[in-house]
């Protein structure tokens, strides 16, 4: 009997999945402002699912599968903002001060993870995107976000979902994932039930909150980014409102919101295109996330990406609620691990075989140089 446990550290919920043998046994959604405000609302959440085998816990941008017994609670924090969050305790610290709700959010992940350790719970962080061997490394080049954590998460879901519905062989899935959440969206390439392909959220085109891939030359004009500078530029400021749901409702009568709604899913489209130019054609593209359940984008959706594939929204575990995508991945992920009922699908997608961090494939010198200054000061193995 295998018990694990799931966290999704979403910009909007934090979504917490408990599953037993492979069958959902605890649910807790919490509103992601209010966990920035109190993270101690997390650790309880955790308590009430207790006993556990394995706790997949908040993994950012993604690492090697590795376990909170391994490292060493004085230099956990240190090590939980450079290689989980991508973040100087500077850059924390700056946002901190000037209230910014993003920060706050990463500043309640690094103290839960934190408490995890000091109570000695059987916590792991798993891998994104980028750390997966199954992804060629020529894709991988001076990229940080090809799809964090939770967007990869999705992607096992979207394996087991078609394996299921379709009664074959995880090794035999093979679709385009698009994942839509309230901050940023992404799309995911999936060959014979693993993951060779992604675009993340910052790497691709706008999401609601988030600005997407950025010309290098505005980069050098701006010259000075920091890590709050991620949550901005999106659909939200063009259109200047505060919800996906107003800036849909006022597109035929506000231009700038007709503008955002159309990059935005423009931008969807164009990556799902972009899947087409590695490997063979997918079965079919699945889409999830927090605003494909919005009507008027999941038919816009169809509208533009039905001459691709055929278009399937991305189904959940059986006896699931309320837990979005993502936290389901998260439990999958605990509970393969621990040589559970999702074992097979960890073994297919290759996850224990992912190595390293979101840093191993810089090569412009400036990155270069920044990875080798963080690894210097907070090194990945203690």
């Amino acid at each position: 009997m295998v018990r694990a446990l799931g966290i999704d550290p979403g910009t909007k919920s934090f979504d917490v999945c408990g599953l037993e043998d492979g069958e959902i046994i605890f649910e807790k959604v919490l509103d992601s402002s209010e966990l920035a405000k109190n993270p101690e609302l997390l650790i309880k959440a955790v308590e009430e699912a207790k006993p556990l085998d394995l706790i997949a816990g908040p993994s950012g941008y993604g690492v090697e599968v590795t376990y909170l017994s391994d490292l060493y609670l004085e230099s956990l924090e240190d090590w939980y903002l450079t290689y989980i969050l991508l973040l100087t305790k500077e850059d924390l610290n700056s946002a901190l001060e000037r209230d910014d709700p993003g920060i706050k959010v990463y500043s309640a992940m690094t103290q839960t993870a934190l408490e995890m350790k000091r109570r000695d719970w059987p916590v792991c962080y798993i891998p994104g995107v980028i750390n997966l061997p199954t992804v060629p490394e020529r894709r991988k080049i001076n990229n940080l976000d090809m799809g964090t954590v939770d967007k990869m998460c999705c992607g096992l879901l979207g394996i087991h979902d078609q394996a299921r519905r379709r009664d074959i062989p995880y090794e035999e899935t093979s679709f385009v994932l698009v994942e839509m959440g309230h901050g940023y969206n992404s799309i995911l390439k999936v060959e014979d039930g693993k993951i060779v392909d992604g675009l993340g959220g910052t790497t691709n085109g706008i999401g609601f909150l988030t600005g997407g891939k950025m010309d290098l030359e505005l980069v050098q004009l701006v010259g000075e980014w920091e890590k709050s500078d991620v949550f901005t530029g999106g659909a939200a400021s063009i259109a200047k409102k505060k919800s996906p749901r107003a800036m849909i409702e006022n597109r035929n009568e506000e231009e700038k919101c007709k503008i955002a709604w159309n990059a935005m899913l423009e931008g969807v489209e164009r990556g799902v295109a972009s899947m087409f130019t590695s490997g063979s054609d997918p079965k079919e593209i699945l889409i999830s996330g927090r605003l494909t359940r919005i009507d008027e984008v999941r038919k816009e959706l169809g509208r533009r990406l039905e001459s691709f594939a055929p278009i399937q929204k991305l189904g959940w575990l059986e006896g699931v609620d309320r837990v979005k995508e993502a936290a389901q991945g998260y439990a999958m992920a605990a509970e393969g691990l621990m040589g559970g009922e999702f074992s097979k699908l960890i073994d297919c997608a290759r996850i224990e075989d992912a190595k390293g961090t979101a840093l191993d494939y810089l090569y412009h010198p400036k990155g270069k140089s920044i990875k080798e200054k963080l690894e210097n000061t907070v090194s990945f193995r203690p």
